[in-house]
């Protein structure tokens, strides 16, 4: 950000967004963009609705902080991370249920 800042770069390739960050990887690129550095993405990803963007934030999310409290090789993540992951399919799989009535 500083070499940005200093327009010492031109370029910032990553090859996954969020591999440059977890979240607002729109608004980090609004930031280079205004000092005239251009954010490359080489992976890009196929369009998600907005539930799958969620659903993805907040498995980051758990994933997250369950990797700083059990460790990342944990089976309590894993186990935590389906939980969570079929707790919002349900809620989902329920919103379009409503939807359709």
């Amino acid at each position: 950000m500083q070499m940005a800042r200093e327009r010492k770069i031109r370029a910032v390739a990553v090859t996954y967004p969020d591999r440059l960050t977890r979240f607002s990887f729109e608004y980090l690129k609004e930031y280079f963009n205004s000092f005239g550095v251009e954010v490359l993405v080489l992976n890009h990803e196929e369009d998600r609705s907005p539930q799958q963007e969620l659903v993805e934030d907040l498995l980051t999310i758990v994933t997250s902080f369950a990797g700083k409290l059990y460790g990342h090789r944990s089976h309590k993540v894993k186990k935590l991370k389906a939980e969570v992951k079929g707790a919002l399919e349900r809620l989902d799989t329920d919103d379009e249920h409503k939807a359709a009535e």
